[in-house]
Protein backbone atom coordinates (compact mmCIF):
# COMPACT_ATOMS: atom_id res chain seq x y z
CA UNK A 1 0.00 0.00 0.00
CA UNK A 2 0.93 3.28 -0.96
CA UNK A 3 1.08 6.00 1.96
CA UNK A 4 0.08 9.53 1.49
CA UNK A 5 0.63 10.88 5.16
CA UNK A 6 -0.09 14.62 6.33
CA UNK A 7 3.13 16.65 7.11
CA UNK A 8 0.65 18.33 9.42
CA UNK A 9 -0.54 15.67 11.15
CA UNK A 10 -0.20 15.19 15.28
CA UNK A 11 -0.23 17.80 17.82
CA UNK A 12 -0.27 21.04 17.40
CA UNK A 13 1.18 24.05 18.97
CA UNK A 14 -1.21 24.65 22.03
CA UNK A 15 -1.56 20.64 22.99
CA UNK A 16 2.21 20.50 22.78
CA UNK A 17 2.30 23.49 25.32
CA UNK A 18 -0.22 22.11 27.66
CA UNK A 19 1.91 18.50 28.01
CA UNK A 20 5.37 20.25 28.38
CA UNK A 21 3.78 21.89 31.21
CA UNK A 22 2.48 18.50 33.05
CA UNK A 23 5.77 16.97 32.03
CA UNK A 24 7.04 19.99 34.03
CA UNK A 25 5.15 19.72 37.05
CA UNK A 26 5.77 15.64 37.47
CA UNK A 27 9.31 16.51 36.56
CA UNK A 28 9.36 18.85 40.03
CA UNK A 29 7.07 16.15 41.66
CA UNK A 30 9.69 13.69 41.28
CA UNK A 31 12.84 16.63 42.75
CA UNK A 32 10.82 17.33 45.65
CA UNK A 33 10.82 14.08 47.13
CA UNK A 34 9.21 13.80 50.37
CA UNK A 35 9.73 17.14 51.22
CA UNK A 36 6.92 19.70 52.25
CA UNK A 37 7.21 21.28 49.05
CA UNK A 38 5.97 18.30 46.98
CA UNK A 39 2.45 18.49 45.48
CA UNK A 40 -0.30 16.33 47.63
CA UNK A 41 -1.65 15.52 43.93
CA UNK A 42 -0.97 16.58 40.12
CA UNK A 43 -4.36 17.08 38.99
CA UNK A 44 -6.16 18.06 35.44
CA UNK A 45 -9.06 20.10 35.51
CA UNK A 46 -11.23 17.55 32.78
CA UNK A 47 -9.35 16.56 30.09
CA UNK A 48 -5.97 17.88 29.57
CA UNK A 49 -6.41 17.28 25.96
CA UNK A 50 -9.00 14.89 24.00
CA UNK A 51 -6.86 12.01 23.45
CA UNK A 52 -7.53 8.45 25.56
CA UNK A 53 -4.40 6.96 25.01
CA UNK A 54 -2.40 10.41 26.38
CA UNK A 55 -5.00 10.28 29.38
CA UNK A 56 -4.41 6.61 30.19
CA UNK A 57 -0.51 7.39 30.05
CA UNK A 58 -0.42 9.91 32.48
CA UNK A 59 -3.17 8.35 34.52
CA UNK A 60 -0.40 5.38 34.89
CA UNK A 61 2.18 8.01 35.91
CA UNK A 62 -0.39 9.30 38.97
CA UNK A 63 -1.92 12.31 37.36
CA UNK A 64 -5.64 12.86 38.75
CA UNK A 65 -8.28 13.92 35.87
CA UNK A 66 -11.17 16.04 38.29
CA UNK A 67 -14.37 17.33 37.35
CA UNK A 68 -14.47 20.06 39.04
CA UNK A 69 -12.93 22.88 41.91
CA UNK A 70 -15.23 20.92 44.69
CA UNK A 71 -12.59 17.62 43.91
CA UNK A 72 -9.39 20.25 44.70
CA UNK A 73 -7.79 20.39 47.97
CA UNK A 74 -5.30 22.79 49.63
CA UNK A 75 -1.90 21.19 48.36
CA UNK A 76 -3.09 19.59 45.24
CA UNK A 77 -1.26 21.16 41.77
CA UNK A 78 -3.68 21.98 39.43
CA UNK A 79 -3.24 22.63 35.05
CA UNK A 80 -6.30 24.04 33.60
CA UNK A 81 -6.86 21.67 30.72
CA UNK A 82 -5.57 23.43 26.47
CA UNK A 83 -9.20 24.05 26.13
CA UNK A 84 -9.58 26.30 28.66
CA UNK A 85 -12.26 27.17 31.45
CA UNK A 86 -15.50 29.17 32.03
CA UNK A 87 -14.53 31.91 33.69
CA UNK A 88 -16.97 31.21 36.86
CA UNK A 89 -15.21 28.02 37.04
CA UNK A 90 -11.92 29.03 37.14
CA UNK A 91 -12.66 31.19 39.98
CA UNK A 92 -13.85 28.62 41.98
CA UNK A 93 -10.47 26.61 40.91
CA UNK A 94 -8.50 29.49 42.23
CA UNK A 95 -10.72 29.83 45.19
CA UNK A 96 -10.47 26.14 46.12
CA UNK A 97 -6.86 26.56 48.06
CA UNK A 98 -4.90 24.66 45.28
CA UNK A 99 -1.79 25.65 43.15
CA UNK A 100 -2.96 26.71 39.71
CA UNK A 101 -1.23 26.12 36.39
CA UNK A 102 -3.08 27.69 33.46
CA UNK A 103 -1.77 25.35 30.32
CA UNK A 104 -5.37 27.07 28.29
CA UNK A 105 -4.12 27.22 24.47
CA UNK A 106 -2.69 30.47 23.35
CA UNK A 107 -5.03 30.89 20.37
CA UNK A 108 -8.13 29.62 22.59
CA UNK A 109 -6.78 32.49 25.60
CA UNK A 110 -6.85 34.80 22.41
CA UNK A 111 -9.73 33.82 21.69
CA UNK A 112 -11.24 34.46 25.17
CA UNK A 113 -9.75 37.76 25.48
CA UNK A 114 -10.99 38.92 21.90
CA UNK A 115 -14.70 37.86 22.78
CA UNK A 116 -14.66 40.02 26.33
CA UNK A 117 -13.34 43.20 24.38
CA UNK A 118 -15.59 43.07 21.31
CA UNK A 119 -18.37 42.18 23.59
CA UNK A 120 -17.93 44.54 26.09
CA UNK A 121 -20.43 47.50 25.60
CA UNK A 122 -23.01 44.79 25.22
CA UNK A 123 -22.95 43.28 21.66
CA UNK A 124 -24.41 40.13 21.17
CA UNK A 125 -22.12 36.91 20.59
CA UNK A 126 -22.73 34.68 17.58
CA UNK A 127 -20.44 31.50 18.15
CA UNK A 128 -20.43 28.74 15.97
CA UNK A 129 -19.18 25.88 17.60
CA UNK A 130 -19.89 22.40 19.06
CA UNK A 131 -22.40 24.21 22.53
CA UNK A 132 -20.94 20.94 24.55
CA UNK A 133 -17.22 21.31 23.90
CA UNK A 134 -15.13 22.26 26.83
CA UNK A 135 -13.66 24.94 24.79
CA UNK A 136 -17.24 26.65 23.41
CA UNK A 137 -18.32 26.80 26.99
CA UNK A 138 -15.35 29.16 27.97
CA UNK A 139 -15.61 30.90 25.28
CA UNK A 140 -19.15 31.75 26.10
CA UNK A 141 -18.78 32.94 29.47
CA UNK A 142 -16.35 35.62 28.00
CA UNK A 143 -19.08 37.32 26.69
CA UNK A 144 -20.32 40.55 28.43
CA UNK A 145 -23.94 40.25 27.38
CA UNK A 146 -26.07 37.83 25.53
CA UNK A 147 -24.11 34.82 23.89
CA UNK A 148 -25.80 32.59 21.69
CA UNK A 149 -24.33 29.09 20.04
CA UNK A 150 -24.94 27.55 16.64
CA UNK A 151 -23.26 24.39 15.14
CA UNK A 152 -24.24 25.05 11.61
CA UNK A 153 -25.10 27.58 9.18
CA UNK A 154 -28.81 25.89 8.96
CA UNK A 155 -29.08 26.22 12.75
CA UNK A 156 -27.99 29.92 12.69
CA UNK A 157 -30.46 30.65 10.24
CA UNK A 158 -33.70 29.59 13.13
CA UNK A 159 -32.06 32.03 15.35
CA UNK A 160 -33.55 35.17 16.29
CA UNK A 161 -31.74 38.17 15.15
CA UNK A 162 -32.12 41.47 15.70
CA UNK A 163 -30.42 43.54 12.99
CA UNK A 164 -30.50 46.87 14.47
CA UNK A 165 -28.37 45.81 17.36
CA UNK A 166 -24.95 45.01 17.20
CA UNK A 167 -23.36 41.50 16.83
CA UNK A 168 -20.08 39.88 17.50
CA UNK A 169 -19.40 36.67 15.23
CA UNK A 170 -16.49 34.31 16.70
CA UNK A 171 -15.97 30.44 16.25
CA UNK A 172 -14.55 27.35 18.09
CA UNK A 173 -10.96 27.58 17.07
CA UNK A 174 -10.92 24.39 15.90
CA UNK A 175 -13.92 24.62 13.11
CA UNK A 176 -13.87 24.59 9.46
CA UNK A 177 -12.65 27.96 7.85
CA UNK A 178 -14.79 27.65 4.66
CA UNK A 179 -18.42 26.90 6.92
CA UNK A 180 -16.96 29.78 8.78
CA UNK A 181 -16.69 32.51 5.90
CA UNK A 182 -20.25 31.25 4.45
CA UNK A 183 -21.55 32.11 7.85
CA UNK A 184 -19.62 35.38 7.96
CA UNK A 185 -20.90 36.48 4.45
CA UNK A 186 -24.71 35.08 5.37
CA UNK A 187 -24.61 37.56 8.52
CA UNK A 188 -23.07 40.57 6.92
CA UNK A 189 -26.20 40.53 4.30
CA UNK A 190 -28.76 40.76 7.15
CA UNK A 191 -26.76 42.40 10.18
CA UNK A 192 -25.87 46.03 9.90
CA UNK A 193 -23.39 46.16 13.25
CA UNK A 194 -21.45 42.57 12.66
CA UNK A 195 -17.97 42.81 14.00
CA UNK A 196 -16.16 39.77 12.89
CA UNK A 197 -13.03 38.02 14.86
CA UNK A 198 -11.02 35.52 13.59
CA UNK A 199 -10.65 32.79 16.19
CA UNK A 200 -9.94 29.80 13.89
CA UNK A 201 -6.66 28.43 14.48
CA UNK A 202 -4.14 28.30 11.96
CA UNK A 203 -3.08 25.05 12.32
CA UNK A 204 -6.64 24.10 12.25
CA UNK A 205 -6.58 25.50 8.94
CA UNK A 206 -3.33 23.99 7.72
CA UNK A 207 -4.70 20.95 8.49
CA UNK A 208 -8.07 21.01 7.05
CA UNK A 209 -6.20 22.36 3.52
CA UNK A 210 -3.96 19.47 3.53
CA UNK A 211 -6.65 16.58 4.41
CA UNK A 212 -8.87 17.74 1.48
CA UNK A 213 -5.86 18.02 -0.56
CA UNK A 214 -4.38 14.56 0.03
CA UNK A 215 -8.08 13.22 -0.40
CA UNK A 216 -8.01 13.97 -3.98
CA UNK A 217 -5.14 12.39 -4.13
CA UNK A 218 -6.04 8.93 -2.47
CA UNK A 219 -8.87 5.98 -3.01
CA UNK A 220 -9.09 6.00 0.92
CA UNK A 221 -7.73 7.84 4.41
CA UNK A 222 -7.60 7.06 7.65
CA UNK A 223 -7.89 9.90 9.97
CA UNK A 224 -5.83 8.71 13.59
CA UNK A 225 -7.23 10.88 16.39
CA UNK A 226 -9.93 10.99 19.61
CA UNK A 227 -13.58 10.50 19.26
CA UNK A 228 -14.13 13.00 21.77
CA UNK A 229 -11.64 15.30 19.39
CA UNK A 230 -13.59 18.04 17.58
CA UNK A 231 -11.05 18.72 15.48
CA UNK A 232 -10.19 15.31 14.15
CA UNK A 233 -14.16 14.44 13.56
CA UNK A 234 -14.02 17.20 11.29
CA UNK A 235 -10.92 16.17 9.52
CA UNK A 236 -12.63 13.05 8.91
CA UNK A 237 -15.89 14.55 8.00
CA UNK A 238 -13.77 16.97 5.45
CA UNK A 239 -12.35 13.81 3.85
CA UNK A 240 -15.68 11.98 3.69
CA UNK A 241 -16.76 14.93 1.90
CA UNK A 242 -14.34 14.90 -0.43
CA UNK A 243 -15.98 11.80 -1.72
CA UNK A 244 -13.38 8.99 -0.83
CA UNK A 245 -13.97 6.50 1.78
CA UNK A 246 -13.29 7.54 5.28
CA UNK A 247 -11.97 5.66 8.90
CA UNK A 248 -11.69 7.15 12.09
CA UNK A 249 -9.68 5.61 14.27
CA UNK A 250 -8.36 5.84 17.79
CA UNK A 251 -5.36 3.38 16.88
CA UNK A 252 -4.29 1.22 14.20
CA UNK A 253 -5.84 -1.83 15.62
CA UNK A 254 -9.46 -0.78 14.92
CA UNK A 255 -8.94 -0.97 10.87
CA UNK A 256 -9.73 -3.70 8.96
CA UNK A 257 -7.15 -5.17 6.25
CA UNK A 258 -10.35 -6.48 4.54
CA UNK A 259 -11.80 -2.82 4.21
CA UNK A 260 -8.26 -2.06 2.25
CA UNK A 261 -8.33 -5.00 -0.57
CA UNK A 262 -9.02 -2.90 -3.19
CA UNK A 263 -7.03 -0.08 -2.29
CA UNK A 264 -4.02 1.00 -3.63
CA UNK A 265 -2.89 4.59 -1.93
CA UNK A 266 -3.91 5.23 1.55
CA UNK A 267 -3.60 9.12 2.84
CA UNK A 268 -3.06 9.30 6.89
CA UNK A 269 -3.48 12.30 8.87
CA UNK A 270 -4.36 12.56 12.93
CA UNK A 271 -5.97 15.27 15.11
CA UNK A 272 -4.02 17.55 16.81
CA UNK A 273 -3.79 15.82 19.69
CA UNK A 274 -2.70 12.59 18.63
CA UNK A 275 0.64 11.22 19.73
CA UNK A 276 2.99 10.40 17.06
CA UNK A 277 3.42 6.95 18.26
CA UNK A 278 0.03 6.45 17.17
CA UNK A 279 0.42 7.76 13.51
CA UNK A 280 3.31 5.97 13.15
CA UNK A 281 2.00 2.91 14.08
CA UNK A 282 -0.75 3.19 11.43
CA UNK A 283 1.26 3.85 8.26
CA UNK A 284 3.51 1.25 9.46
CA UNK A 285 0.27 -0.57 9.41
CA UNK A 286 -0.82 0.85 5.71
CA UNK A 287 2.60 0.11 4.47
CA UNK A 288 2.35 -3.53 5.42
CA UNK A 289 -0.88 -4.44 3.33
Amino acid sequence: MDVLRAKTAGFCMGVSLALQNLENALLRQEQAGASPARPARICTLGPIIHNPQVLEHYAGRGVACVAGADELAPGDHVLIRAHGLPREEEARVRASGATVEDATCPRVKGAQLSIARATRDGASLLLFGEAEHPEVRGLLSYAAGEARVFGSLEELMELPLEPARPHVLASQTTQDRDAFAAIEAWLGERLGGLTVLNTICGATRERQEEARRIAGMVDVMVVVGGRESGNTRRLAALAAQAGVETFHVERPGELDAKRFATKSRAGLTAGASTPKSLIDAAEEWLASL
